[in-house]
């Protein structure tokens, strides 16, 4: 594999290690073949276009509209990267680029954002998932391309945007002032609250499994040995390589499945398995809390369904995002590729996390939140994408929307929580769940 799409397949937070297939002549005279008279439509609208329409077209703008039209047609991941997509993803290679530091979609023609990332100027500027950037330094933004959008919202570091948000909730539009920076994610940090270790991984990227590991390691030191607890904080975790997520999984797991996926084609279904890279649970003994929240993707949801039905950890917070697909990576040129939904994943169990997402054992939202109940409702997850995968086995709607209802066991405000100090309710309750049961290791109940 060249290098380039390597480390492109990195920065697109792709959960499946990728795969180059060759676009072969061969190839496209056998679906020609097949399907000649749809292909003559497409002929005779292009050359419809090129002879009346208004304006002169370029005939790359009208092949390249064609293209991205047909992969857009399919699921909201499958797409067209020519050479300036492919340029900017390439500026995101290990999270390291100058900007505001948001993922986001295009919803209906609206720049919607997914999360802001720990800790960036988009997070810190108050900027929160579920979002709608209306205007850019006050010009609407509507119906346009993603990229754009995105590139618009890059910069050198230390410049200002000021971005118009529209929050579900709230009854007027704001500006939020974000300034630039460079956006340099580590991808896992780590701290200690007592005798229970706090490991966060904001992203799956090269050697998170070998980094969460020295983390443990560094935990049992400061503690003589004596760590009473590990949460593993998966929330707005977008995801990132397979093969990390695997690694991550193996490090607390000694035998079994871990993730299996499966498509169309023989060459793309494979199973992931417990190989004790790290012999053995590295935790072994030691209660395990594993938060996730809507933000938590693809490789994240890999790891917490694999501890989940491996019945080695607690999964707590909210529903994650439910993106239970694989995309591939598929080269054209040097200036462009397909990157193509061609499998989906599954759980040792067999549940397939695509639209569903990974229930929490225990759902705690975040209370400390101001915006909490306005946040649940406005979550974006996989499932609201227009032109998603449908799970194979039918989902309810209202299993999908239960999550969003009010949970009588949590009462306290954002105001209330704030005066006792507590800043991170879900991490919180994390916490105290492990101080109450440091003496047993945590155990999830098994699902029927």
């Amino acid at each position: 594999m060249p290098g380039k799409f390597a480390s492109l397949a990195r920065a697109v937070l792709l959960v499946s290690t990728v795969a180059l297939l060759p676009a072969t002549t061969a190839g496209l005279a056998a679906v020609d073949a097949r399907s000649g008279p749809q292909f003559g439509k497409i002929v005779a609208i292009y050359q419809l276009v090129k002879a009346n329409y208004v304006d002169k077209v370029d005939d790359d703008k009208l092949i390249n509209g064609a293209i991205e039209g047909m992969l857009s047609s399919l699921d909201p991941h499958s797409s067209y990267l020519d050479g300036a997509s492919l340029q900017r993803l390439e500026t995101m290679i290990d999270g390291n680029y100058s900007g505001l530091g948001l993922s986001v979609v295009m919803d209906d023609g609206a720049v919607k954002v997914v999360s802001p990332f720990r800790g960036s100027p988009a997070e810190q500027a108050g900027v929160k998932a579920g979002d709608y950037i209306t205007h850019l330094d006050g010009k609407l933004y509507y119906g346009g391309d993603l990229d754009e959008a995105v590139a618009k919202m890059r910069g050198a570091a230390g410049t200002s945007i000021r971005l118009t948000i529209f929050r579900p909730g709230r009854d007027e539009p704001f500006d939020v002032t974000v300034t630039r920076g460079v956006i340099d994610l580590e991808p896992v940090t780590w701290k200690l609250d007592g005798t229970i270790g706090v490991i966060t991984i904001n992203e799956f990227s090269r050697d998170v499994g070998k980094d969460v590991n020295g983390a443990v390691q560094a935990l049992k030191q400061q503690t003589a040995g004596r760590l009473s607890g590990l949460v593993l904080d998966l929330r707005s975790n977008p995801g990132g390589s397979l093969d990390e997520a695997v690694a991550l999984s193996d490090l607390f797991l000694t035998s079994g499945d871990i993730v299996s996926q499966r498509g169309r084609i023989t060459s793309e279904n494979a199973y992931y398995r417990a190989e004790s890279v790290f012999k053995g649970d590295v935790a072994a003994r030691i209660p395990l809390i594993v938060l996730i929240d809507a933000g938590s993707a693809s490789a994240s949801e890999i790891v917490a369904g694999a501890l989940q039905d491996q019945h080695r950890a607690v999964i707590m917070g909210e529903r994650s995002f439910g993106k239970g697909s694989v995309q591939s990576l598929i080269q054209l040129d040097q200036t462009s590729a397909v990157k193509l939904t061609t499998a989906r994943y599954y759980t040792p169990s067999g549940h397939s996390v695509q639209e569903g997402g990974i229930e929490p054992d225990i759902r705690v939202p975040q209370l400390s939140d101001p915006d909490a109940r306005a946040r649940s409702e406005r979550a974006l997850r996989e499932s609201d994408l227009r032109g998603h995968l449908i799970n194979e086995i039918s989902l309810d709607d209202k299993q999908l929307e239960a999550d969003k209802q009010d949970d009588p066991r949590f009462k306290m405000t954002a105001a209330e929580l704030e005066a006792k100090g507590i800043k991170d309710f879900q991490l919180h309750y994390a916490l105290q769940t492990l101080r109450r049961t440091s003496a047993a290791p945590v155990v999830a109940s098994r699902r029927p």
